[in-house]
C-alpha cells in the first residue's frame, strides 16, 4: 500500500512539475517580445476609422505582401523594418494619437514601433495588439475587398492597391475625416460640369504641372477619383503621388458616377446646360455633347468608310495594346500636347476615343486651345467603350 501511495504521489509531483514547466514554456513563448503597455481593441480603432476620434492608424507590417493585400481603412504603412527611414511620415505634433497594429497577438512589429515612437517623444501611443486578423473578423477585409472586386472586372490598367468607398469619401466631405479629395478627370469636360463637393481639380494629363497644389505634409490623406471603374486616371495619379513620397494615398475607384448616385451631384456641380440642337460646321455628324460625334453615325462610318477618318486612341499605351478600334493610332493624352506643338497635320477628320469619354473629351479641348485651326475637324466619342481585343467595340451612351 505504501509503495502504491508513494507511486501515486510521485506521479502527481511529476505531473505538477511537467505542468509547471510547460506553463513556464508557454509563458516564455507568449512573452517572447516586449509588449507595449497601452493596448486598445478593434472597437477603439473603429472610432478613428469612422472619424469619431482623431488619430493616425499605422500598419507596421511589410508593404507588398501584407499591407497592399489588405489593411485597416485609412491606415498608413510604416513597416517596422523601415521605421527609422520613415519617421518623417509621423505627425509633427508629438501629442497626436498614434495607433500601431500588425499581424496579431504573436506579432511584435507594432509593439516595436510603439516603443520607438515613444523614444522620439510621442506621448499618446496605443497598440492594437489583436491586429489585422481581429479587424478583419470584426469589420471585414477592408480596402483589399474593393480591389478584388475591381480586379474581377479585368481592368486594362494598373490598379492602385488602396481603395475606399463612397461612405469613406463622405466622411471627408462632411469634415469627419481630414483629407484632400482630388478629381483626376479633365477640368472643363468633366470637373466643371459636376464633381464631389470640396474636391480639387488635378487632371492626370497635367499632374506634373499642378503637383504643387498637393499639401506639404507627406502624411496627409489624399483620395483620388475619376469617372468610374473603367477610368485609370485616379489610379495613375495615386501612383504618381506615391512616387512623390505621399504615404497615405487612396483611390475612390467607383468615382463620380457612384458618388452622384449615392449622394447626389452636390452644390459644387455646375448647372445643367440648356438643351440645344448640336451645332457643327465640320464634316462629321455631331453628337449630343459639345464637340462629340454622333455614335450611330460613327459606327456606320467605321463599317463602310473607315479610312475617311483618323481614330486616335488617347488611353495609355498598355490599354491600347489590349484592344482598340480597328485602324486607331495611339497618342496618350499626356503626349498629345507635344504632338500638337510639333505641327501635327492629320489630313482628315479626327475622332478621339477612350474608355469613358473623359480623356477623349480632354483631348478635344486641348486641340481647341492649342490648335484652333483644327477645331472644325476634331471630334470625340462621348460615352463608355468596351474594346473586344479584335478591333470591335461596344458603346454605351453617357449617363
Amino acid at each position: 500500500m505504501i509503495n502504491r501511495r508513494f507511486t501515486i504521489t510521485a506521479l502527481l509531483v511529476l505531473a505538477a512539475a511537467l505542468f509547471a514547466v510547460s506553463g513556464l514554456a508557454l509563458a516564455n513563448q507568449s512573452d517572447s517580445f516586449k509588449k507595449y503597455p497601452q493596448i486598445v481593441d478593434a472597437a477603439f480603432v473603429k472610432q478613428v476609422v469612422n472619424g469619431k476620434k482623431t488619430g493616425l492608424i499605422i500598419d507596421s507590417r511589410p508593404k507588398v505582401n501584407k499591407y497592399d493585400r489588405g489593411h485597416i481603412p485609412g491606415s498608413i504603412n510604416i513597416p517596422w523594418s523601415a521605421f527609422a527611414k520613415m519617421t518623417g511620415d509621423l505627425p509633427k505634433d508629438k501629442s497626436s494619437l498614434l495607433i500601431f497594429y500588425c499581424g496579431g497577438l504573436k506579432c511584435p512589429l507594432s509593439h516595436n514601433s510603439a516603443f520607438a515612437s515613444e523614444k522620439l517623444g510621442y506621448t499618446n501611443i496605443k497598440v492594437f495588439a489583436a491586429g489585422y486578423p481581429s479587424w478583419k473578423a470584426a469589420y471585414g477585409p477592408g480596402p483589399n475587398a474593393l480591389a478584388e472586386k475591381l480586379m474581377a472586372s479585368k481592368p486594362t490598367y494598373k490598379v492602385y492597391p488602396t481603395l475606399v468607398n463612397a461612405d469613406f469619401v463622405k466622411q471627408v466631405v462632411d469634415g469627419k475625416k481630414t483629407g484632400l479629395i482630388i478629381d483626376s478627370r479633365p477640368k472643363r469636360k468633366k470637373y466643371d460640369r459636376g464633381h464631389i463637393p470640396g474636391a480639387l481639380s488635378m487632371p492626370f494629363s497635367s499632374f506634373d504641372k499642378t503637383k504643387g497644389l498637393l499639401p506639404a505634409d507627406k502624411g496627409a490623406l489624399l483620395i483620388f477619383y475619376c469617372g468610374g471603374v473603367k477610368c485609370p486616371l485616379s489610379h495613375n495619379s495615386a501612383f504618381a503621388a506615391q512616387k512623390m513620397g505621399y504615404a497615405n494615398v487612396a483611390v475612390f475607384a467607383d468615382g463620380y458616377p457612384v458618388w452622384k448616385e449615392a449622394h447626389g451631384s452636390g452644390p459644387a456641380a455646375a448647372a445643367p446646360a440648356k438643351a440645344e440642337a448640336p451645332k457643327s460646321s465640320g464634316p462629321l455628324k455631331a453628337g449630343a455633347s459639345e464637340g462629340s460625334v454622333d455614335p450611330a453615325y460613327f459606327a456606320e462610318l467605321m463599317n463602310k468608310k473607315p479610312d475617311s477618318v483618323l481614330v486616335v486612341d488617347v488611353r495609355d499605351a498598355a490599354e491600347y495594346k489590349k484592344g482598340t478600334i480597328k485602324g486607331a493610332i495611339s497618342v496618350p493624352t499626356e503626349k498629345l500636347e507635344e504632338k500638337l506643338n510639333s505641327g501635327w497635320k492629320p489630313g482628315k477628320p479626327v475622332v478621339f476615343v477612350c474608355s469613358t469619354g473623359a480623356r477623349s473629351g480632354e483631348a478635344l479641348y486641348m486641340v481647341w486651345d492649342l490648335r484652333p485651326e483644327l477645331k472644325d475637324s476634331v471630334y470625340y466619342l462621348d460615352g463608355e467603350i468596351t474594346f473586344d481585343g479584335k478591333g470591335g467595340y461596344k458603346f454605351t451612351p453617357p449617363k
